[in-house]
């Protein structure tokens, strides 16, 4: 569906997640050509292409997109979203929304901004949105995202086959399939404690 949900400034120690503009684009273009060698699966725009990126990302069905803030600068140092809301079958309350669409610089990988981010996006769905399941996916074969998902405590739930389209280049056009993961409301007080025990111990375990 294309409902684009209305979220506040999301404020966390580590990182700020902001609604999306074009005044982010100046740091969004420093922030994706600091160390490309992450991205190989996943969509970030090259520093020429960051205004018309952000400009997409703002008109896209379904997505609500955040620019993640690190706190300590000020500087955006990446990308992130609701995607995806479903609602219950005849009615109009949310049920179910994604987590997607995320990337970060080098130099914010590893650093708690993912953990503290995804606490900041789940907690905001299942404590005020009200839903019961948020869910992620990643091209299934991109080992290092499925690792750092797997170490928010989320639930693996398989493989879905030429699922979604590919951001691979060389693959535009072809769809990939997609790794799916999720938490649904029973499971988030434990995930939710689990990410915090994550930041306290050891903010600087490898992010996406």
């Amino acid at each position: 569906m294309g409902l684009r949900l209305d979220v506040p400034v999301l404020e966390g120690s580590l990182v700020r997640l902001e609604p999306l503009s074009m005044r982010h684009v100046p740091d969004l273009a420093r922030a994706a050509e600091e160390n490309r060698a992450s991205y190989g699966f996943t969509l970030v725009p090259g520093a020429a292409e960051t205004e018309a990126y952000v400009a997409e990302q703002l008109g896209r069905p379904g997505l609500t997109p955040f620019a993640q803030i690190r706190v300590v600068d000020g500087m955006a140092v990446g990308h992130t979203g609701f995607w995806d809301p479903r609602t219950w079958p005849g009615r109009d309350e949310l049920r179910a929304v994604e987590v997607g669409w995320t990337w970060l610089a080098a130099s914010a990988q590893g650093t708690g901004i993912n953990v503290e981010a995804k606490s900041l996006l789940f907690g905001y769905a299942f404590e005020t949105l009200n839903v019961v399941r948020v869910d992620l996916k990643t091209d299934a074969r991109n080992e290092r995202s499925r690792r750092a998902i797997e170490r928010l405590g989320v639930h693996f739930e398989g493989v879905l086959r030429s699922w979604s389209p590919s951001w691979t280049p060389g693959e535009q056009g072809q769809l990939r399939d997609s790794a799916m993961f999720s938490v649904v409301a029973s499971e988030w007080p434990s995930v939710k404690a689990a990410m915090a025990l994550r930041l306290a111990e050891d903010g600087a375990r490898p992010g996406f």
